[in-house]
């Protein structure tokens, strides 16, 4: 924003050069006679409105790029884009950003390579996700990260979905995260109840389904 920069670096001068004339001769009379005074404040509020045009716009343009950016105001978007050589500061914003995600897992190279729960349940990334990459563009690696996350998620459901046939069931609700767990369990007693409706019995995998359900 190279416009808005230099309009707002000219109020700020106007304003800091009617502040020091101010403090060298405070009394009413004389420091509102100051030369040009009125005609530079009313500039000055020209030039401040515009800025603020120029910058919603631009707030405007990344929200469009990535949507989850309408949870943010304006002043946390602005902290986000403003230190886009540090991905580690969209961290406090994540979790309104995205519900049920408290932080990213960067490394020592800052590479993204899962997602944390508040309560540090770890889902693995299918493919890691370089900030870095995106030279600046917060908004950008946002989307990939986005991406990932309805990637890996469908991942790991499918990986617990095969293990609960195999492993007990007792082992299998401590193996997963519990959302992913939740959806297995609907999974297969979709599937049971299907089953029995058609054949006219209820499965035993159906029976132990429901009776645990019934003890949650």
């Amino acid at each position: 924003m190279p416009n808005e920069a230099k309009k707002f670096n000219l109020v700020d001068k106007n304003w800091r050069s009617i502040m020091r004339n101010t403090t060298e001769n405070p009394a009413v009379l004389v420091a509102t006679e100051f030369p040009n005074m009125l005609r530079d404040l009313n500039r000055a509020n020209v030039l401040l409105d515009e800025v603020q045009k120029g910058l919603n716009n631009y707030l405007e343009k990344k929200r469009l790029y990535f949507p989850r950016f309408f949870f943010l105001s304006n002043d946390e978007l602005l902290e986000i884009l403003s230190e886009t050589k540090d991905p580690l500061r969209v961290q406090p914003h994540l979790k309104k950003c995205f519900e049920g995600i408290h932080r990213l897992d960067f490394n020592e190279d800052l590479v993204i390579g899962g997602m944390i729960s508040a309560e540090k349940e770890e889902v693995p990334f299918t493919t890691t996700v370089k900030p870095l990459d995106a030279r600046g563009m917060v908004e950008k690696w946002l989307v990939l990260v986005e991406h990932q996350m309805l990637a890996s998620m469908k991942d790991v459901i499918v990986k617990a979905v095969q293990a609960y046939a195999t492993t007990p069931r007792a082992e299998w609700v401590l193996e997963w995260p519990g959302q992913v767990i939740l959806c297995g369990d609907q999974i297969f007693w979709t599937m049971d109840v299907t089953e029995a409706i058609s054949v006219g019995n209820l499965p035993v995998s159906c029976k132990r389904v429901f009776e645990t359900s019934i003890v949650w």
